[in-house]
């Protein structure tokens, strides 16, 4: 097949979205399909063997790492148009639209190019965080909108599915994340590597991944206090300066990758997850395969990943005395602790990412199916 991947957030900008992307067109590489990637900002000319088109965009005034389309949606809509045009691809994969969406789902449906849209980002819970109801209530319009037009739209975890099935999204499907079970295994904990983090032997903590408001990571404040445990949190992002205020006890690693991340994720004994807005939550699968237990908001697709009082905790949104007690729990029970581990291992360690993405190429089968179907 020709897959033409089109996607707002890519290269060099690393996230969630940007990594998944580049799973599937390592996995389209190894399987010998063909795919062009579509994407803003400024990214490089080619990913894993395949050329990359940058379509016009702009930075937000005060946070240009966020691209979006250029002011005159003609010249990107144009711009995508004759590119798309040029290549002829299959199916479209249309990654976490929200600003690029619309143009998008305009230009493929104009050259009958079936689409299947990733829904990855709950940017309506992001608005709802920051008490922005009209604004939420928009942003579910609007999803709907370039949601309903595609041929299907797959939800990373059966709750984010739900909702967008509430929300009069139709043909949802679900299509989970893959783990890299070489990179994030057992095999990679570190024991110099925990001596730097705690030198006196405590339970090490800790948090991983990008340090923004709506992860909420001070909410690890109310772990502060807790004897024999050394709080680490693993990522970098705007909200580091206050939080290392608000978290003074903490160890701060800064944004990993590579093996230094394998490494400091198979180091920890407990991984917290608080942000409540996830829509699968890779960090904490990714600890999950490194053997580490989770303890995370009972929110988003966390309450789908972790198999509570088995593979880790689920506390209630809020509940900042439920979260401290699942984390007491754990600490003074190393014997629970391993074996949770264990049982997050084994839960996670078949969804690979060549698994994941066999199924999203029959799902990539089933929109170019139902498009023919449609168009004959």
């Amino acid at each position: 097949m020709k897959i033409a991947v089109v996607s707002e957030t890519f290269l060099p900008s690393i996230n969630g979205v940007t990594g998944s992307v580049q799973q599937v067109l390592r996995h389209l590489s190894r399987t010998s399909h063909e795919a062009r990637v579509f994407a803003l900002g400024d990214p490089p000319p080619e990913c894993e063997g395949f050329d990359v088109v940058n379509l016009p965009s702009v930075g937000l005034p005060g946070h240009r790492h966020v691209r979006v389309p250029v002011p005159v949606p003609a010249v990107a809509s144009g711009s995508l148009h004759r590119r798309l045009a040029e290549f002829r691809p299959d199916v479209l994969h249309l990654a976490s639209p929200f600003t690029l969406g619309g143009p998008v789902m305009r230009v493929a449906g104009s050259l009958g190019i079936p689409v299947v849209a990733i829904y990855q980002t709950d940017v309506a819970g992001f608005f709802r965080r920051y008490g922005l109801t009209a604004a939420s209530t928009s942003a579910w319009r609007h999803i709907r909108s370039v949601h309903g037009r595609a041929q299907l739209t797959l939800a990373p975890s059966p709750t984010s599915a739900q909702e967008l099935v509430s929300h009069d999204i139709p043909r949802v499907e679900v299509w989970p994340r893959g783990v890299d079970t070489a990179a994030f295994s057992p095999t990679h904990r570190d024991a110099d590597l925990r001596a730097r983090f705690s030198p006196d032997g405590e339970v090490v903590v800790g948090f991983v991944g990008r340090l923004a408001a709506e992860k909420q990571v001070e909410d690890l404040a109310v772990l502060s206090d807790l004897p024999g445990v050394q709080l680490v949190v693993i990522g970098d992002g705007p909200e580091r300066e206050r939080l290392e205020r608000r978290l003074p006890g903490a160890h701060f690693t800064g944004s990993l990758s590579g093996l230094a991340l394998s490494r400091a994720v198979a180091s920890l004994d407990v991984m917290v997850h608080t942000g409540p807005f996830e829509t699968f939550c890779q960090a904490a699968q990714e600890a999950m395969a490194s053997g580490v237990p989770v303890v995370a908001v009972g929110a988003g697709g966390l309450r789908d990943l972790v198999d509570h009082s088995r593979t880790g905790w689920l506390y209630p949104q809020g509940d900042l005395a439920a979260l401290r007690a699942r984390v007491v729990d754990l600490v003074g029970d190393q014997a629970k602790r391993v074996a949770m581990g264990v049982a997050a291992h084994q839960a996670v360690r078949a969804r690979t990412w060549p698994v994941v993405c066999d199924r999203l190429l029959r799902h990539y089968e089933q929109a170019a199916s139902v498009a023919a179907v449609r168009g004959a």
